[in-house]
């Protein structure tokens, strides 16, 4: 059976997020959240904390969306005006609201802080919504119906606005509204572009349309993300239409995928090193810290990764990793020969199973007829030996120690399954 699909839209305030003082996180996180349940966002926009602004922005998501979600606007300074705005849409009056009035006060006692009578006024909450209170702050949510049309407004504060979604809002949704089955599967594709994918893929595209399946890539540096989603068909084996496709694609572009769905290729690295109880160090020139910076992003990496060197100087390759200087000065300090030496530098010296190096021109300057900006060459040494790749980036110089950063991790994942990790 066909279910009609629920569209939501979400109205962000504030003229912080405006001029770019502040991103707008909640977005991102809502929009996951709710497709999720169901529940499809066709719409985010921020706008000023300004009475006409909200309420023609109000008007026009409630004549296209089932779901309306603010955030923002809430806070105790004369600044925030939302609910006040929301009473003139609404044709209702602040009245204190007696439980978010004592929620509050014991929020200001637990803290010994005088309560004042901007934070009392928190408390007065126009009397035709539902309230939804705040554990984690003081400023309360409201929920409002009209029709079908469910309108939300939320502190702007992330981790407030996250836990009164969680504990309250999600639920009076489900309950609310019978919400199509939406299901995604996201493939992580490495070392090719999307251009390249886009062409192997035709067939594979055509058969997704035969099951009614949707297809988005969505490249980012150093990888390809493809998600395949379904909507709205209950009865229908989704699961077994994603793996039969999930094979398929395997069979035609197996060699670049490295993961599913919201893994980290730095988390996936880390699960093989830890699996066989094997140990990394890092030696890094152009990428300055960011390969390390990723590997530690996970907690416990300290299992299996023992350290790093910046080896920015040359110095510090001929002293601490002990590249030899006549190979620096005949192949040149950016080559497939210094960075495999770096690698096995590295591996020596920290005593580990593993090491990856980079060595390249990160740009935006620095580069040469013959060694031109994006030029880097990423080293693994591991206990077969040693493998080197050459990369052709671009001129943006943070892109550039991501990309190498990330190939370098692929290199070692490739590496240690074909290797098995005979350690």
């Amino acid at each position: 059976m066909q279910v009609p699909q629920i569209n939501a839209e979400i109205i962000a305030i504030g003229d912080e997020l405006l001029i770019g003082q502040t991103i707008n996180t909640n977005a991102a996180w809502l929009g996951e959240q709710l497709n999720a349940l169901g529940i499809k966002v066709h719409r985010s926009v921020v706008i000023s904390d300004n009475r006409s602004e909200i309420i023609t922005a109000l008007n026009e998501a409630s004549s296209r969306s089932n779901i309306i979600i603010m955030t923002g606007g809430l806070g105790p300074t004369k600044d925030d005006i939302t609910k006040h705005t929301l009473c003139e849409y609404f044709q209702t009056e602040l009245v204190i609201n007696e439980d978010a009035l004592q929620r509050i006060t014991e929020f200001f006692e637990r803290r010994g802080l005088p309560m004042l009578e901007v934070n009392r006024q928190q408390a007065a909450l126009p009397a035709a919504c539902s309230v939804i209170h705040n554990f984690k702050g003081t400023a309360c949510g409201m929920w409002f119906e009209r029709g079908d049309r469910v309108f939300i407004s939320m502190p702007g504060v992330p981790y407030e606005m996250k836990g009164m979604m969680e504990e309250v809002v999600f639920g009076k949704l489900a309950s609310f509204y019978h919400r199509p089955v939406i299901r995604h599967r996201t493939i992580l594709t490495t070392g090719v572009g999307e251009s390249f994918l886009a062409n192997q893929l035709g067939e594979w595209e055509n058969m997704l349309e035969e099951r009614k399946i949707a297809l988005a890539y969505l490249p980012s540096p150093g990888m390809v993300k493809l998600r395949m989603s379904s909507y709205g068909d209950e009865g229908r084996d989704v699961e077994a239409d994603f793996q039969y496709c999930e094979s398929e694609l395997h069979r035609l572009v197996g060699e670049h995928i490295y993961g599913y769905d919201k893994e980290t290729l730095q988390e996936i690295v880390g699960t093989l090193l830890r699996s066989k109880g094997a140990t990394l160090s890092v030696a890094e020139s152009c990428t300055g810290g960011t390969l390390a910076r990723m590997l530690t992003s996970v907690p416990g990496s300290s299992d299996y990764l023992v350290g790093g060197v910046i080896a920015y100087n040359n110095h510090v390759k001929t002293d601490i990793l002990q590249v030899d200087s006549n190979v620096i000065q005949q192949k040149n300090v950016v080559s497939k020969e210094v960075a495999e030496a770096m690698a096995t530098g590295a591996r020596r010296r920290f005593g580990t199973d593993w090491a990856i190096s980079t060595t390249g021109v990160a740009g935006p300057g620095g580069g040469t007829e013959t060694h031109p900006v994006g030029l880097i060459y990423v080293a693994v040494a591991g206990p077969k030996g040693c493998k080197s790749i050459e990369l052709r980036l671009g001129k943006r110089r943070e892109s550039n120690m991501d990309m190498a950063s990330f190939a370098g991790l692929n290199l070692l994942r490739k590496e240690f399954l074909e290797q098995k990790a005979d350690i």
